[in-house]
């Protein structure tokens, strides 16, 4: 398994998400978009699986702050200049990506793993 997690230190459902797969002695990559945002080849490996619309996060403080409710944006650009306005945690296992806390899927992910 090859498990990122892309979220930040606050959020608390991106805590969860780190404690369900340390519990389960699951190594994985930990990127705080506080400090450092997700690339253009990320941000495209994620967007094949998750439609963009589902990962801006419209109940965040960034998303209220900025207004963008009332404003016509570039919604890929938005996203890459400004990560926190995702919503977070995406987990990524290879090809697989699932945002918020969705441990039910981690565990297919896991017995999927398993098994091979």
């Amino acid at each position: 398994m090859n498990i990122q997690i892309f979220g930040t230190k606050k959020c608390n459902d991106t805590k969860k998400a780190e404690r369900f797969f340390k519990e389960r002695g699951i190594k994985y990559h930990f990127r705080n978009l506080a400090e450092k945002g997700i690339s253009k080849g990320e941000l495209n490996n994620i967007k094949n699986v998750i439609p963009l619309e589902e990962l801006l996060d419209k109940e965040g403080k960034e998303y209220k702050k900025r207004n963008l409710e009332y404003m016509v944006y570039d919604l890929e650009e938005e996203l890459l200049e400004n990560p926190l306005l995702l919503k977070t945690p995406i987990v990524r296992n290879g090809r697989k990506v699932t945002t918020g806390y969705k441990p039910e899927v981690w565990k297919e992910w896991i017995n999927e793993d398993k098994n091979n």
